[in-house]
């Protein structure tokens, strides 16, 4: 069976497994769709507001928003889906775990829940999927939101273009299962108090490391990292493509001390585009982590300006 179908094709292939309360305003969602188990966390369906999806990165899960989704449903109905090969959702073996891919699935889910439009933010590889979503379905963006995003430039942390080689994810989690806990801890300190990545970042290390445990997990990751990175750094740039977003409303969202990717990747990609906002903020690769508060500001002030300017579209 596809991943997905073509567009335009009609589907019956959504099937709700379960809903879950998570808190007082999150939602869980347990779906099938094509034949494959998907999870996304929901808050704000009842707010009124403007259709917002929460794209996270590699080896992470849409917990990485669950200090983002409660403040961020009080103004829009978010939702935060486990990409294929992530968290709660399936890990097929063979599966297309592209950006583009990935955005085709992400259409098919909207289109399944009766959400037409959306403003889609993403995290890290999830503003690639982001940017490939709204080239590929411009009728169903509204807006783009790219918070530390991949695809704006070559240059990536070694880490990153160290686990595309074969063998070294697998390597790399044999290494964490083996170490004691008190030589972890010690490295982090280490590494905080050197000034190498901030607290957030490491933690973010941390946990995608314990999410490789899994093998289905791992085997998902290592696809879907090969697509993107190799050791040179980033395969997907889409600096030159940048210009096909130029009539959609775009936040650009990255922090100063981004031990994973440039900051200036973003800083240029809002050069080449002259509408869009740009913020820096005083922090490392996980800004939606660091300062959630912050990053619901800004986007409930982007989509309050941005609402308007898709009406009018």
């Amino acid at each position: 069976m596809n991943a997905h179908p073509q567009r335009g094709q009609p589907s019956s292939t959504l099937h709700l497994l379960d809903h879950t309360p998570v808190g007082a305003s999150v939602a869980s969602h347990r779906i099938v769709l094509h034949g494959q188990p998907m999870h996304y966390l929901e808050s704000g369906r009842h707010s009124g507001g403007p259709v917002v999806v929460l794209l996270h990165g590699l080896a992470s899960n849409a917990g990485t928003w669950s200090n983002v989704l409660p403040l961020l449903g009080r103004h829009a109905h978010a939702l935060a889906p486990d990409l294929l090969g992530s968290g709660d959702s399936a890990k097929p073996r063979a599966a297309d775990y592209s950006v583009g891919g990935h955005a085709a699935r992400l259409r098919d889910l909207l289109r399944e829940l009766g959400l037409p439009r959306t403003t889609l933010v993403g995290h890290s590889f999830g503003g690639g999927v982001a940017m490939s979503f709204a080239y590929q379905f411009p009728e169903r963006s509204e807006g783009l939101g790219l918070i530390a995003s991949g695809g704006l430039g070559d240059e990536l942390n070694i880490v990153l273009r160290m686990a595309s080689l074969p063998g070294a994810v697998s390597a790399a989690n044999n290494l964490a299962a083996l170490s004691p806990w008190w030589l972890r801890r010690l490295a982090r300190q280490a590494a905080i108090g050197l000034g190498l990545a901030p607290s957030a970042d490491l933690d973010a290390v941390a946990r995608a490391l314990r999410s490789l445990a899994d093998r289905g997990a791992r085997e998902a990751f290592v696809q879907t990292l090969r697509g993107a990175v190799s050791w040179s750094g980033q395969r997907l740039a889409a600096a030159d493509r940048l210009y096909l977003l130029a009539e959609l409303p775009i936040l650009l969202v990255v922090g100063r001390r981004d031990s994973c990717i440039p900051h200036r990747h973003t800083v240029q990609a809002h050069q080449l585009l002259p509408g869009s906002q740009l913020e820096l903020l005083d922090a490392g690769h996980f800004p939606h982590q660091e300062c959630p508060e912050q990053i619901v500001r800004l986007l409930v002030e982007f989509l309050t300006e941005a609402r308007p300017h898709a009406a009018a579209g």
